[in-house]
């Protein structure tokens, strides 16, 4: 993958947020996400090591070795910024007080489940909190390339890879589309520039639906 790919996926997923939320970006693709905020918008990240307050990566050379996100990668304070310990940081996600969770994906099924953490037959590095905060943000939008590194699809009929957890996702932006959680099914709602439906058709494994806004456009 390389790092246009995602950073437009960053952007993307910048444009469904607003202003006044609490933000948690998980590790990969969704850490992108700091860095594309744009300056207007006031929202608050927090990283599950301790942190409310996160900013973009600083440039090279201006890192902190101390200051970095829960993916260990070097990160900046916004003003007003606080830390906090692990426990606190995972208390304030399991009470419900962050709006939005920003996850990455091994694999997305049809009626929105997400498989995030292990796959099978490799060595489990560590949990992380993917499961708390799928549980415990108000709102979860994965963010993630359409395809793996083999060229399968990452949307599937039903997730082979472990769940991360019961409850479905709500959002799903790819380097391709974009789809949303319609009455338990996944709905496209945007395709990315230079995409076609009948691409999207051939290298989606999941059944989805078509919105009536994206027929008609």
């Amino acid at each position: 993958m390389s790092g246009s790919v995602a950073e437009s996926i960053a952007r993307r997923v910048v444009g469904h947020l607003g202003p006044g939320l609490t933000v948690n970006l998980g590790i990969g693709i969704p850490t992108l996400v700091a860095d594309h905020l744009p300056a207007h918008l006031e929202i608050q990240l927090e990283t599950e090591n301790g942190m409310l307050g996160v900013g973009p990566t600083p440039p090279q050379g201006q890192e902190e070795p101390d200051l970095v996100n829960a993916g260990k990668l070097p990160i900046t304070e916004r003003p007003g910024a606080s830390y906090f310990s692990s426990s606190e940081s995972f208390a304030m996600i399991r009470g419900g007080h962050v709006d939005v969770a920003v996850l990455g994906a091994l694999q997305v099924d049809a009626t929105g489940h997400l498989a995030n953490w292990s796959l099978p037959g490799r060595p489990i590095l560590g949990v992380g909190g993917a499961m708390d905060l799928l549980i415990g943000a108000r709102r979860v939008i994965v963010a993630s390339t359409h395809l793996a590194k083999d060229g399968s699809p990452k949307l599937v009929p039903r997730c082979t890879c472990p769940l991360t957890g019961e409850r479905q996702v709500d959002l799903v932006v790819t380097d391709r589309a974009t789809f949303e959680l319609q009455d338990g099914q996944l709905t496209c709602t945007e395709l990315a520039d230079g995409v076609t439906l009948g691409w999207l058709l051939a290298h989606t494994a999941a059944d989805f639906r078509v919105s009536e806004a994206l027929r008609q456009a």
